[in-house]
């Protein structure tokens, strides 16, 4: 895997953003595998396509590019709100990469992979809608919010520079299938109390879960049962193999 940015490219496009698309796309097809089945190269939609970017002549799976010159950071930007509240809902939404690149060096820095599985409505941030006098007045924009992707989603295939072992991403995406769950409302519970979980020690008690309830009300307001709903979800982590209940109302991380 080459980190370079192919610059020789540079010179049929003006338009920074052209220049950032047109780079990054011609990295992942010449550098990227399918990190769901293990091809070795993905290949390109056309322009027009409105929900990926790439796909895998092999499996068939779907992945959309979000780029970003310098740090990734807790949130990247992207189109229109509803569109992507509407995408992520939907039964074919495509799996997601996020690339950083350097524009100093032209070189790529930090290369994610979030499968799909791991959207959901809340990690999509609607922004304010653009003024009265802007060209697109009204319009509403979005953010994804990295951080409220679980780690257990998010799956780092080149971190500050240093590329991991394909083996290794492939082994990470089979260890989350487990998750996968089609009821939006389940999996937003489920990844809510996760991440929860994924603030605490490895061994850990139910009653640390429990000091997480206020923050897991203000997220699901219409839930007058936290500590139920905190101990469902337990046994669901439990029951797909990321947690052991030690008894007592204690636990062991094992993903």
């Amino acid at each position: 895997m080459n980190l370079n940015l192919d610059t020789s490219l540079l010179a049929n496009y003006k338009s920074s953003s052209q220049v950032a698309r047109i780079l990054t796309e011609q990295w992942v097809l010449s550098n990227m595998f399918c990190p769901r089945c293990g091809v070795m190269h993905l290949n390109h939609f056309p322009n027009n396509k409105p929900v990926a970017d790439f796909f895998c002549p092999s499996c068939g799976s779907e992945y959309e590019l979000k780029s970003k010159d310098g740090a990734l950071g807790h949130k990247i930007t992207d189109g229109a709100y509803q569109t992507m509240i509407q995408r992520i809902t939907s039964h074919n939404n495509p799996d997601f990469f996020f690339l950083s690149y350097s524009k100093q060096a032209w070189q790529v820095v930090d290369f994610v992979f979030v499968p799909k599985h791991f959207f959901t409505p809340a990690i999509i941030e609607k922004r304010k809608p653009l003024a009265p006098t802007a060209r697109r007045a009204g319009w509403i924009g979005c953010n994804i919010l990295l951080d409220a992707i679980p780690l257990q989603g998010r799956i780092n295939i080149i971190s500050r520079g240093t590329i991991n072992d394909k083996q290794h991403i492939l082994n990470n995406l089979r260890q989350s299938l487990p998750l996968e769950t089609k009821d939006i409302q389940a999996r937003g519970w489920l990844f809510d109390v996760l991440n929860c979980v994924n603030q605490l020690p490895p061994h850990f008690s139910l009653a640390d879960v429990y000091q997480f309830a206020d923050l897991l009300h203000s997220k699901h307001p219409e839930n007058n049962n936290i500590n139920a709903k905190i101990r469902q979800q337990l046994q669901i982590l439990r029951d797909k193999g990321f947690l052991e209940f030690l008894g007592q109302g204690h636990y062991r991380k094992i993903l």
